[in-house]
């Protein structure tokens, strides 16, 4: 618990794992993090000189979903990153203790990497009578956010309820839910939505963080650029029939056995920024357009009132799909030239920051 004065070199050396296997690390970090490969070996050095980095995660209003995700991480794996890079300090569904031995462990967890752990939040924060709708050990979750975000030196929201208010916040939203940065400011924070989030960009920031001391690249609504600079749409195998103006009609017609663009059938790739289409799920198996099925928009804000989910952008009504229609009807070039210049920008060198 207590922050161990052993470096990550020279545990890892211990377990027979060289200054090449961490560069070999480095070199697929680097690249999911779309940093430049001469930082590969600036990454291997900073991670052999770092200590395993506190962390401590707490889980709100949510389903367990993103702690799920966590758990199917491929790189690197859950088992290498808790016992080689991380400390998990305390995580309620992980733990083997429970009840005041759980709660002596939060604490002691806590007093011990006093301003130096890592605050990890699943789940949205009800706020509505008090936040009694979401309670552990009869404490509410805001007031624990609150008091333990203090002693934070950065905070992770992990997954859209965390950072939007995610599903517990549509209308009409009974418990009052928000998101993290609803509640605390003045703190780095960086939001990692999905519903669930992919698992490689939950670890790409942890190890991001560990081997240079502080949170990636970040765009307007906190979230890494690296994984979310860029659309579903721009990055999608379908894209070549949307530009071609081939669309399934239903999810039975030749079109779809065709693998043509979903657009029609309500895929929300065009508004979408996340890394799905890239890093995949399931070892990179697969993602849901892949799987035959249009993206859903859930790591967007307010992604459950937009719409239907089979309800196509340029035909939605809701407030937030009306322009949408007009930006897929023109390729969305603009989306483009952001996207590259948001690459660009994740591709920076880290900077030293006070």
């Amino acid at each position: 618990m207590t922050q161990d004065a052993e470096t990550l070199g020279t545990m890892l050396a211990r377990r027979g794992f060289g200054r090449r296997s961490l560069l070999k690390f480095a070199i697929v970090m680097t690249s999911s993090l779309a940093l430049p490969p001469s930082l590969a070996p600036v990454m291997a050095d900073n991670l052999a000189k770092a200590k395993r980095q506190s962390v401590i995660w707490l889980s709100f209003q949510e389903c367990t979903g993103c702690l799920e995700t966590l758990l199917r991480s491929s790189a690197p794996t859950i088992d290498a990153l808790i016992f080689d890079f991380i400390s998990l300090d305390y995580q309620e569904a992980l733990m083997a203790s429970a009840g005041a031995a759980a709660e002596l462990t939060l604490r002691q967890a806590v007093a011990a990497n006093q301003g130096e752990y890592l605050l990890a939040i699943d789940g949205s924060v009800p706020l509505k009578d008090g936040g009694v709708y979401s309670l552990t050990g009869g404490r509410s979750n805001v007031s624990m956010l609150e008091e333990f975000a203090v002693g934070a030196k950065a905070i992770l929201a992990i997954g859209t309820c965390a950072a939007y208010g995610g599903i517990p916040k549509a209308h009409p939203n009974p418990t009052g839910a928000v998101g993290v940065e609803d509640v605390i400011s003045g703190k780095p924070i960086v939001n990692i939505p999905g519903c669930p989030p992919v698992p490689e960009v939950l670890s790409g920031v942890l190890v991001y963080f560990v081997s240079f001391g502080r949170l990636p690249d970040l765009d307007d609504r906190k979230r890494p650029l690296a994984y979310f600079g860029t659309t579903i749409h721009d990055q999608c195998y379908r894209r070549p029939f949307y530009d071609q103006g081939k669309f399934a009609k239903s999810f039975d017609d030749e079109g779809a056995r065709q693998g043509w663009c979903l657009f029609e059938l309500g895929c929300k790739g065009p508004t979408t920024h996340n890394a799905c289409a890239s890093l995949k799920w399931n070892n990179g198996t697969s993602f849901p357009i892949e799987s035959g099925h249009g993206c859903i928009g859930c790591s967007e804000p307010d992604f459950w009132d937009q719409g239907g989910f089979y309800t196509s952008l340029a035909g939605g009504s809701a407030a937030g799909w009306r322009n949408a229609g007009i930006a897929a009807a023109v390729g969305l070039a603009g989306g483009a030239a952001a996207a590259l210049s948001a690459r660009s920008k994740s591709s920076r060198p880290p900077e030293d920051k006070p």
